[in-house]
Order: C-alpha cells, then structure tokens, then sequence
C-alpha cells in the first residue's frame, strides 16, 4: 500500500470542475459543444428533403432505424452559403430525449475547459436571441490564443424556430 501525497484529491477536484467539450468549425469560427451530448461523428451524406421545413433544416437521414432530423449549423446562424465537401461533418447528437443531426464544416478537436477558462457571453440587443450562448473560451495554442464560443446545444436545439421538438419539451 502506497503512501497518499495529498495531490490526488486535488487531481479529482480538478477534473469533477472541468468538462470536455467537443470542437468544430463554421465559418471562420470555432464552437463548442459538450462532448456528453454527442453520439457519434459522421461525414456528410445526402438527406431527404422535407417539404416546407424551414432552410436551416436539410431533412433527415436514417440512421440505424432511427429517423434523424438534419440541422446544417452555418445556414442557422447565418455564415453564408453552404458547402459540402469531404470536410463537411454531422455531429450526432443526443438533445431533449432526441437524436438530431448538426452539420459543420469541420470538427477540430476535444478540450477539456477548466471553469476559469470561459467567460460570460456578453449581453446582446433583444433582437438577437443568443440565450444559446453558454460562455467565451481562451484557448492557447502555441504562443497564439483562440476563442471558443461554447453552445448549449440542447437549448439551441430546442428552441422553437428550430421547429424540431415537440412543444411539450420546451
């Protein structure tokens, strides 16, 4: 039996405050998604159209049996047109009870975020709805500092533009 040092309850302290977040790109910037809410990463594929779904949803896919609502992420936000090349991403997601489908231009890497790496969202105008926004994150890399802006993908997800839950889940 090993003698304790102490700095193993400081290592569970540490990791039970920090969460792993999954990266990815739109656009020129980089989100974050808590990486729990993820199911699996898959290349684009083509998509059922749904007629009259707003453009932010591609369709869906069949996924194992399991139907799955397609959101492309650039189109929702507004960051131009969308490509699909072999780069394009489908995060698969588990949100609300819900499997659902978020296309992005790239996925970059995980994180693990310690709570004094993110900062609050700034406040915005009422005609922007960034309620989604969980928080601002400073990551270094190399002697360069990039910036995260992490989601709370299941809100975003449920929200009711995004015409994807039932509205009981909201």
């Amino acid at each position: 039996m090993s003698a304790s040092t102490g700095f193993e309850n400081v290592a569970v302290a540490a990791a039970a405050t920090s969460r792993e977040y999954l990266t990815f790109r739109l656009g020129g910037e980089e989100y974050g998604i808590d990486i729990l809410k993820v199911q699996e990463i898959r290349g684009y594929d083509t998509v059922t159209r749904i007629a009259n779904a707003p453009a932010h949803i591609l369709g869906v896919i069949n996924l194992r049996g399991v139907i799955v609502p397609i959101v492309d992420l650039r189109v929702k936000f507004a960051l131009g047109e969308a490509r699909y090349d072999a780069f394009t991403v489908v995060i698969v997601l588990n949100v609300a009870e819900r499997v659902v489908g978020a296309v992005v231009d790239s996925v970059s890497d995980v994180l693990e975020l310690a709570p004094e790496q993110i900062r609050a969202a700034p406040a915005f105008d009422a005609l922007l709805d960034a309620g989604y926004i969980t928080g601002l994150a400073s990551v270094k890399q190399g002697d360069a500092e990039r910036m995260l802006i992490l989601l709370d993908i299941e809100r975003l997800m449920s929200s009711a533009d995004m015409a994807l839950m039932d509205r009981a889940t909201n």
